[in-house]
């Protein structure tokens, strides 16, 4: 998708609203995926060798939870409510579930504040609840990030300012 087809249904702060949910895409997660993360960003043995993965706590093979955190991302980006450019501010994040290969992820995101700022009118910050579930509907991350997103028609793109509210 072309930048200026993105930015057409491109959604801002005036836009959303507490209890709005948005479904990513999905994304089928292999085995070469799995260990080639892991080697570059987490090498520990049970993210790359089989018989240390079936050793392990978690019984085999799974996804690092920081590659599932990624694939997440990768989503949530694909959807209408971060192409205007939203910049994170932090986030709180758990893996209840391991993510196995063959495994196809997708992300739930559900709007649970909107908080406009009082100092900086052309911008506010939005608290998101996001679970990433895997092909059984299981559970396989919770991330719950706060973001700066910007007002519609205000002529600014996060890319040009602080995201100090």
């Amino acid at each position: 998708m072309t930048e200026s087809a993105q930015n057409e249904d491109a959604l801002y702060l005036d836009d959303v609203f507490v209890g709005q949910t948005f479904e990513t895409s999905r994304h089928h997660l292999d085995e070469a995926q799995i260990k080639a993360f892991a080697r570059e960003f987490d090498p520990q043995p049970l993210h790359i060798d089989d018989e240390a993965a079936r050793n392990s706590m978690l019984g085999g093979l799974s996804a690092s939870g920081w590659h599932t955190a990624a694939i997440t991302m990768k989503l949530m980006v694909g959807t209408p409510v971060f192409r205007s450019g939203m910049i994170g501010l932090g986030a709180e994040i758990a893996w209840p579930r391991p993510v196995r290969p063959d495994d196809e992820l997708r992300v739930i995101m559900k709007v649970t504040e909107v908080a406009p700022s009082r100092s900086r009118p052309d911008r506010g910050i939005v608290t998101m609840t996001c679970e990433t579930l895997n092909q059984r509907g299981e559970v396989v991350q919770t991330l719950k990030p706060k973001a700066v997103m910007f007002r519609r028609g205000t002529g600014r793109r996060p890319t040009d300012q602080s995201p100090t509210t």
